[in-house]
């Protein structure tokens, strides 16, 4: 937290006081905090200027610094204003830093932006911009820019009309070594740079397919886990969306029931991950957390916040719901609502980690990637079962 500078320590003469109240002030300049800006303005004699206390300017001496309460105060003294931080314009809302770092990111991708040099082109401390990014977004600047530059990748090896090579895909995208893409490749795609960069080829997906009371219903699995469960009004559709997302995978299609013939262990991964998720549904099975017994292994990459927010979702009790405001709380981001509602979007493997248990404010549905009637349906189940429930309990 910054220094108090409104409220300085009471000292027991008139001079103490000042001096307390200096020292205060000087801890938030020599901080850069932003949340001193607009309480007093610093001015600098051997430079005739005068700042904000969040200033990203070079700091001055000590013994060269005087302060004033207001920048007409600070004019009148024969000084005149910064034109970096313009002490003498409207105080910033603790947005702007936050909306102006994600401009600069989002600008300049290729670039690696330490902390510091990003807040000193933004005007405010490190420690600030630091702390409001995250409120606001749920994550760091650091993890914003990584999650940019993984989208990046994702675009540059996609682009049809791409130079060739996966080496200057990951150098446009800002990696500054393979390796570094490599790994970010692991959290964000689940696959290698070059494996994406074929349209999956190389990576062997199978799926199955099942009616539900909910429309039909798709799993499919990696080598290293359920990678997408997806619902609609028909299976073509789903077989589409999943070629879409693996065009040069090799897709396998299973029988949700063993074939006659077939080796019994064949597929009995997958189909007993499907029968997990069916259970689910039908409320023989209210969690498919990854403790629940049989395990649901996931292969759902994403960036740190989503993998927070998955986990936080996964968490809502069966038959309950949460609005994403307090989804954003139990993350720790209070602010980031809109970042919470953009990983819902971005959820893969629906049911596994149940979206359509979030909610608007107030009670409203909000949207679904499946269809708000399907959610309204899932909801409406859910709440019955969990109902007919408690009331058997209590009735014993």
């Amino acid at each position: 937290m910054p220094p108090d500078v409104k409220h300085a320590p009471v000292a027991q003469s008139p001079r103490g006081r000042v001096a307390a109240e200096d020292a205060a002030r000087w801890a938030a300049v020599a901080e850069r905090h932003a949340d001193a800006d607009g309480r007093f303005v610093y001015a600098v004699r051997t430079t005739g200027i005068y700042c904000r206390p969040s200033c990203p300017s070079r700091r001055p001496r000590r013994e060269n610094v005087t302060f004033y309460d207001t920048a007409d105060a600070a004019a009148a003294g024969g000084y005149r204003a910064c034109r970096r931080c313009a002490p003498g314009s409207a105080v910033r809302a603790p947005g702007d830093a936050v909306t102006r770092a994600r401009a600069l990111l989002e600008a300049r991708t290729g670039e690696a932006l330490s902390l510091d040099a990003l807040a000193r082109e933004v005007g405010v401390s490190p420690f600030h911009l630091q702390r409001t990014f995250k409120r606001e977004l749920g994550l760091s600047p650091h993890q914003y820019a990584a999650a940019l530059r993984a989208d990046r990748l994702k675009a540059e090896l996609r682009h049809p009309g791409a130079a060739g090579t996966v080496s200057r895909a990951t150098f446009e995208a800002g990696y500054g070594a393979s390796s570094r893409a490599y790994e970010a490749a692991e959290r964000h795609l689940g696959m290698t740079p070059a494996a994406y960069r074929r349209g999956g080829a190389g990576v062997r997906v199978r799926y199955a397919l099942t009616l539900t009371p909910f429309g039909h219903l798709l799993l499919a699995a990696t080598d290293r886990g359920v990678c997408a469960i997806t619902l609609g009004d028909d299976d073509d559709a789903l077989e589409r969306a999943l070629a879409g997302e693996y065009p040069n995978a090799t897709r396998e299609r299973v029988d949700a029931e063993r074939a006659p013939g077939e080796h019994p262990g064949e597929h009995a991964d997958l189909r007993e991950w499907l029968r997990a998720v069916v259970d689910h549904l039908a409320g023989a099975r209210e969690r498919l957390a990854p403790a629940a017994v049989p395990a649901v292994p996931v292969d759902a990459p994403g960036t740190p916040f989503q993998g927070r927010v998955w986990q936080a979702l996964r968490e809502i009790p069966y038959g309950e719901t949460r609005s994403y405001s307090a989804v954003a709380a139990a993350v720790g981001a209070p602010r980031a609502v809109r970042a919470v509602a953009s990983a819902c979007a971005r959820n893969r493997v629906a049911l596994i980690v149940p979206c359509h248990r979030v909610v608007r404010e107030g009670g409203a549905l909000g949207g679904y990637r499946w269809g708000v009637d399907r959610k309204r349906r899932l909801l409406a189940h859910e709440h019955g079962i969990a109902v007919h429930r408690i009331g058997g309990a209590t009735a014993q």
